[in-house]
C-alpha cells in the first residue's frame, strides 16, 4: 500500500446502489441479528435497506462504494440509523470517520447525537471510544446517546 491517504466521500444513495448496499447489509448485519434472534431473511434485510432511505449515504473510498450512513436531524437531536462498513474495509477508520461528519454537524447544532446498536456487535467500542454513554436498553440493543460539547472539550479531541 502507498502512504497516500485513501480519498473518503460520501454521497447520496442512488436506486443504483441499492444491490451493493443489500449485501453490505448482509455481509455485515446477518451474523449479530441471528445472535440476538432478529430475523436476517433476505425480506426483512430488505426493509431496513429502504428504511429511511432517503437519509442514506454511500460512504466512498477513492471513489468506490465501502459503506453505508445512514443519519438525520430532528428538532431534539440528530440520530445515526446505521452505519455499514464492507468487511474487507472495517478497522481502517472508516465509520469513525463517517461518524465525525456527524459529530460535526450535531456539534454545530448544539444537539446531541443518539443511536441503537445490537448486543454483542464490535462497533459498540467505536461508539465508546467517540463519547456515546449507553442510556437504555431493550432485550437485543443498547441505546446510546453522545451529549453536545462544550467548546473547551472540542479543542481536546
Amino acid at each position: 500500500m502507498s502512504g497516500k491517504e485513501s480519498v473518503f466521500t460520501l454521497r447520496p444513495a442512488l436506486d443504483t446502489d441499492e444491490a451493493f448496499l443489500f449485501e453490505l447489509r448482509k455481509a455485515t448485519m446477518t451474523e449479530h441479528l441471528a445472535r440476538v434472534g432478529e430475523p436476517s431473511d433476505d425480506t426483512e434485510h430488505r426493509a431496513r435497506l429502504l428504511h429511511r432511505y432517503d437519509t442514506a449515504r454511500v460512504i466512498c473510498i477513492d471513489g468506490a462504494p465501502a459503506g453505508l450512513l445512514k443519519a438525520h436531524r430532528t428538532d431534539a437531536e440528530w440520530v445515526v440509523v446505521q452505519l455499514q462498513i464492507a468487511p474487507a474495509l472495517q478497522g481502517r477508520g472508516i465509520g469513525e470517520r463517517a461518524l465525525h461528519t456527524v459529530l460535526r454537524a450535531a456539534q454545530a447544532d448544539a444537539l446531541p447525537v443518539t443511536l441503537k446498536v445490537l448486543k454483542g456487535n464490535p462497533a459498540q467500542r467505536l461508539y465508546e471510544r467517540l463519547g456515546f454513554e449507553i442510556v437504555g436498553e431493550d432485550e437485543r440493543q443498547f441505546h446510546m446517546r453522545r451529549a453536545p460539547r462544550a467548546s473547551a472539550e472540542i479543542e481536546a479531541e
